[in-house]
């Protein structure tokens, strides 16, 4: 690409910088970490799912510092090599020659950019790096960056940052205010709704803005980055996945649903998914990794928006949406997930800290059905009992109190305000 050709993109786009301060911009909660971590001289590298705000976030901890700045999606810069990097460089330079920051956004679109980086980084540079696969990213930094890097993963807003969104401030005291836990509740189903993705309230169709969301995700960062032949398989069995969010698959069912010859495109297309952050894996727990593996696992979404925009609503149950919200809160507190299931019972999520089961977790609507409730507190103190973790939970929509069976206590608690206080 010509030199003066990609000065003139540069400069459009340090332009563009002063418009993303012109919308409503909140404090991400991974800001506070990352602002500690700025002025270290390792890699500073923000992951996650398409238009959840990274480059907002690091453009907002970069702010009043001199930093210079290259968007690699921009389909402009499809096809350049790593050999031509230098290239930006010297025309950052001759923009800007003091700047002591470096934000390259998007960086996995260029094949080799971890070189480029590593030795920039000898030289001195400071650099913010996003990034929206977790494979590529994760195996280049830990191939060529290895010990000079930190990461962070960003979701779209929890349920704590779409209030400060939308200019609704919540106390400890409102949550004991009728009006007040009403109006936390319909924000709680607008929520659930549209989801969580930042640009999602500003978008006149917002169905339509996550379906197109979905649609390039799967385009860009999943068909053309592995040269999908049979791109109506991957649609197929994509939409299949998510729409059974919050619920056990097979890569062996999913074989045979959709006639494929091989378990490992299966495997494969799942992971592809994966790693653009458009759902997640979760194992069933057990102390042998091999029967972790082997077993079937439970497949979440990454934003519940997404959910009502792709699956049809007939099959959409509201407690597996609820389900979902939790998982993926329990993801932004960086939590070891699980689930444990046995044949006569399944306990929603396990969470695990080092060797330590720290809490069971089961989630439903209501338990106000005896015969919920009491599936429900049966799978929790049979797994109570077998794994030793006394740490019991019930999140539904609007129960709260404490049971005591036997020796064991068991918390229900609301999902809004198991969101707020998490």
């Amino acid at each position: 690409m010509e030199k003066e050709l990609i000065k003139q993109i540069l400069l459009e786009q340090r332009e563009e910088i002063s418009c993303i301060f012109k919308d409503n911009i909140i404090q991400r909660e991974k800001s506070a970490y990352l602002s500690k971590i700025l002025g270290s001289n390792l890699i500073k590298v923000i992951m996650g799912v398409r238009r959840c705000g990274k480059s907002v976030l690091a453009h907002l901890l970069l702010k009043g510092k001199d930093y210079g700045y290259i968007n690699f999606d921009d389909e402009r810069f499809i096809g350049i090599k790593s050999g031509e990097l230098n290239n930006f460089l010297e025309e950052l330079k001759e923009i800007d020659p003091g700047f002591k920051y470096l934000f390259l956004d998007e960086i996995q679109n260029i094949e080799g950019w971890e070189l480029f980086v590593n030795r920039l980084k000898r030289m001195g540079y400071n650099f913010i790096i996003t990034g929206s696969n977790s494979r590529l990213l994760s195996r280049e930094l830990a191939a060529h960056l290895t010990g000079r890097y930190l990461s962070a993963e960003l979701y779209p807003f929890s349920f704590r940052e779409f209030l400060k969104f939308k200019n609704t401030a919540i106390t400890e005291k409102d949550m004991h205010i009728t009006e007040k836990r009403a109006l936390i509740k319909r924000m709680l189903n607008e929520y659930l709704e549209y989801g969580g993705f930042p640009e999602v309230f500003n978008a006149p169709a917002r169905g339509n803005y996550l379906r197109e969301l979905y649609d390039k995700t799967i385009t860009r960062d999943i068909v053309s980055r592995y040269n999908i032949k049979y791109v109506r398989d991957l649609k197929e069995i994509a939409l299949y996945a998510i729409s059974n969010f919050s619920s056990r698959f097979s890569y062996n069912k999913i074989k045979k649903i959709f006639e494929i010859k091989s378990v490992h495109t299966i495997k494969s297309y799942i992971n592809y998914l994966e790693e653009a952050y458009l759902l997640f894996q979760v194992n069933n727990f057990s102390y042998k990794l091999k029967e972790q593996f082997k077993q079937a696992k439970k497949i979440y979404c990454i934003d519940t928006g997404m959910i009502q925009s792709i699956v049809p609503r007939a099959s959409i149950d509201y407690g597996r949406l609820i389900e979902n919200v939790v998982f993926l809160e329990l993801k932004r507190q960086d939590k070891e997930v699980y689930f444990y299931s046995k044949p006569d019972f399944e306990v929603d999520f396990l969470i695990k800290e080092g060797r330590d089961i720290k809490q069971l977790i089961q989630v439903c609507y209501s338990t106000k059905k005896e015969d919920t409730k009491k599936r429900e507190v049966k799978a929790l103190l049979t797994a109570s009992k077998q794994l030793k973790c006394d740490n019991l939970l019930v999140i539904t929509w609007d129960e709260e109190r404490q049971e005591k069976t036997g020796s064991k206590t068991i918390t229900f608690t609301p999902l809004w305000k198991w969101l707020l206080i998490a």
